[in-house]
C-alpha cells in the first residue's frame, strides 16, 4: 500500500503513524506528492479528484482518501478493534477527539497558507487572529476535558499528537504549551513513540 503525500502534512503523517501503530508499518510506504493550493497535481488528481492529500492507494490500486477514512481503513485491514473502539461510548469519544484534532489541523494548515503563501499586503489580520484563537480554544478544551482519553493509543490521540507537532514545527510563535502544561507533557511523551520517530518532521 502507498500513502501519497508529504510527511510535513499533519494529515499525511497521522496516517503513516497509524500504519505503524496498528502493525502495518512494513506494508505501507510513502509516495511523495505535493498538493499546492493554487496548482493542479495531475497524477494526484487521478487518485483523488479534489487533488488533496493524503490518498492511500491499496495493493489493488484502489484509492482511499481523507485521513480519517484512511486511518479507519488501516485499522480494519490490521484487524485492530481498539484503535477506533467498537464499544459505542469509547468509539464516539475517540471519533470526537479525532474531529477536534482534525479541526485544529485544518486551522493550522490554513494559517500556514495565509502566512507563507499569501502576499503580506493581502493577508487578513482579523482572520489570522481568529484562526490562532481556534487552535488555542481547542488546546484549552483538551487540557481541561480530555485527559481521560489521552491514555490510549487511538485514532484521536495519533491525530492530536501529529497536529500539535505540526503547530510546533510551522507556528513556533503560537505558544499553546504555557496554557496547557499537562497536554504539553503528554505531547512530549507521545512524540517519543517509535511510530512518531519513524516519520520525523523535516
Amino acid at each position: 500500500m502507498k500513502i501519497h503525500g508529504d510527511v510535513i502534512s499533519p494529515f499525511v503523517r497521522m496516517c503513516l503513524v497509524t500504519a505503524h501503530e496498528v502493525g502495518l508499518k512494513d506494508k505501507v510506504t510513502l509516495a511523495k506528492a505535493n498538493a499546492k493550493p493554487t496548482e493542479v497535481n495531475i497524477e494526484l488528481e487521478k487518485l483523488n479528484p479534489a487533488g488533496k492529500i493524503p490518498v492511500l492507494e491499496t495493493d489493488h490500486h484502489h484509492a482511499v482518501y481523507d485521513s480519517r477514512v484512511i486511518m479507519e481503513y488501516l485499522a480494519h485491514v490490521a484487524g485492530n478493534s481498539t484503535f477506533i473502539p467498537n464499544d459505542g461510548v469509547k468509539r464516539f469519544r475517540t471519533l470526537t477527539l479525532l474531529a477536534l484534532a482534525q479541526g485544529m489541523g485544518d486551522a493550522a494548515v490554513a494559517l500556514r497558507y495565509e502566512l507563507a503563501q499569501r502576499p503580506a499586503d493581502k493577508q487578513w489580520p482579523e482572520w489570522i487572529a481568529r484562526t490562532i484563537q481556534r487552535i488555542s480554544a481547542s488546546v484549552k478544551d483538551i487540557e481541561h476535558n480530555w485527559q481521560d482519553s489521552l491514555n490510549d493509543v487511538s485514532a484521536g490521540t495519533v491525530a492530536l499528537a501529529n497536529v500539535l507537532g505540526y503547530v510546533d514545527f510551522r507556528h513556533p510563535t503560537v505558544d499553546w504549551r504555557s496554557a496547557a502544561p499537562k497536554l504539553a507533557a503528554w505531547q512530549d511523551a507521545f512524540s517519543a513513540r517509535p511510530s512518531m520517530k519513524a516519520w520525523p518532521l523535516q
